[in-house]
Formats: C-alpha cells, structure tokens, sequence
C-alpha cells in the first residue's frame, strides 16, 4: 500500500498509547523569573491544556530554532560520568512529605542534554516556571570549578513513588533527552524508550528527532495515583502539544494525547515509537537476518 503523506494541516491523535528559553515564556505570557519553591508563586498565571496547543500552533507557523543557553567550557565537553557526578539535592525534592506517592526532581544540562528545557508546575490551574540554580544541584569531586561556572538549566526530570515499598520512593517515570520518554511498573528495570514522534527514520537523508522543549507538570491530588504532564514538541518539521496521564504500579501505564502542526509535508512518521539502544553486541547471542 502507498505511505500515508501528511500536510501542513492539524493532526489531531487521540490515542490511548501505552507502553506497558526567553523568547517561549514570553510567547507563553508567563513570567520567566519564577523561582523554584514548591508553593505557587503569587505571579503564577493561568493555565489549561488549550494553551499548550496554541503554543505548538504558533510555534508552527515561524521557522525552528533550537533552544539554546551558553554555559562555561568545562560544561559544554562534560563525560558521562562527569555528568553523572552533578546531582539533583534531594532535600529540594518538590512534594516531598505532602502524601501525595509522587515526588518530584530535575535534571541538569549537561554532556548530550545541550539543549534547556522550561519547565513548569501546575497546581489550581495555575502555572509558574521553575528556574535553575545552585541550590538545585550538588557536584562530587570529578566537577571542577563548580558552582560558579555549572550549566544552570534543565534538561528534563523524574516522577519517584513507592510502586515496590511503601516506605521507598523510587523512579518510575523520566522525561529527558529529545522526546524521550520512559516508565517502568513494580519489580520492572529500565528497558526500551518512548518516543512523542519519529521523523524520517532510516531514510537516506537522516532522521529528525524532535524534541520536547517545555513541560508544564500538574502536582497531583492526594490519593489519585495519577500524574499529568504537559509538553510542548518542536522540531523542523512540526510542531505539536502532549497530555500525557501517568498511572503508575503494578503495570504503569502512559496515556498519550496529541495534536500536531507540520511545517512540511510528512511522508515518513512513525506515532508512538519505541526505541531500543542496540539490537544486539558482544554480549548477546549472534542471530542472522531480523
């Protein structure tokens, strides 16, 4: 059958998909010097998940620009584990002690996360931005000149619960990297990542990876088990505006909705991806063929 072609139209995607910064905020209309305090700011404006899509539509109708922050030399060449070495203080874990079985903590910028992300809280329809600092992160002995000189942004974060114990919070959510996405239920490890959109994969000119450049997070309600997130998605080709409802546990399930805007026509688009690092190495048994 001939692939489907896709337009500069909306693409409206309603699915029930499981698996298992300046110039933005001012396009938002929120005030981008929001501190990062886990109650809501006096200055939070109003919020709804309509106005994630108006930003996407608008984002859709300029050229794209990639999110971009200067940071000092040293950040822009971190290794792996120098990366890993700065750490989110777990004393500023957000909803901590407030009985919620969620908690939670951000990610820095930093090695392959070049890009910042915005991120918001969303509590009583309202929404403020979150901003990066030095007392969000602490750095071990392989970060050099740090704080002074540490990338102050975010490049994504992590929803923690009790899914194994109830007296230990462990991840089961994370949001970082391009528009990765993944969960894990109870007893589970990592595996296999999520994706919000794939654009021309395996074709001879390069895949586009689009990226999530914002998310508005909503805190929880006491007892409801279930966590939304917002997310704005950009890339060269399309725009787009996420709602994705988290329900962790046993089996955590992620519900995706979507609208998207293209800038170019689409022949090749994968919804709702999956993506694994390596199909097999040295350490696996050698198979012919797929």
């Amino acid at each position: 059958m001939p692939r489907p072609e896709y337009t500069r139209r909306t693409v409206m995607l309603g699915a029930g998909a499981s698996w298992g910064v300046g110039p933005l905020a001012a396009l938002a209309g929120f005030a981008p010097d929001a501190v990062a305090e886990p109650d809501p700011s006096p200055t939070a404006e109003p919020f709804d998940s309509g106005h994630v899509i108006e930003l996407a539509e608008a984002l859709a109708a300029a050229e794209f620009v990639k999110p971009h922050r200067e940071v000092a030399e040293a950040f822009a060449k971190l290794t792996a584990e120098q990366f890993r070495d700065i750490r989110y203080r777990s004393e500023q874990t957000l909803w901590r002690g407030e009985n919620l079985d969620c908690e939670l903590q951000l990610y820095p910028m930093g090695w392959i996360y070049d890009a910042p992300v915005e991120i918001w809280l969303v509590e009583g329809g309202k929404a403020r931005a979150l901003k990066a600092d030095g007392s969000l992160f602490g750095f071990g002995s392989l970060i050099e000149k740090a704080p002074n000189d540490a990338p102050y942004g975010f490049s994504g974060f992590r929803l923690l619960g009790p899914i194994n114990r109830a007296e230990q919070y462990e991840e089961f959510a994370q949001f970082q990297g391009a528009s990765y996405f993944r969960g894990i239920g109870r007893g589970q490890h990592f595996g296999m990542s999520a994706r919000g959109l794939a654009v021309d994969t395996a074709q001879p000119a390069g895949e586009e990876f689009p990226i999530f450049r914002s998310f508005w997070i909503e805190k929880p309600l006491a007892g409801s088990g279930k966590v939304i997130v917002h997310a704005l998605l950009d890339s060269r080709s399309v725009a787009g505006a996420y709602r994705f409802t988290i329900d962790p546990g046993e089996s955590t399930s992620v519900e995706v909705e979507a609208t998207l805007f293209l800038r170019r026509k689409l022949t090749h688009v994968g919804i709702a991806p999956l993506t694994s690092m390596y199909l097999h190495g040295t350490a696996s048994r050698r198979v012919n063929g797929d």
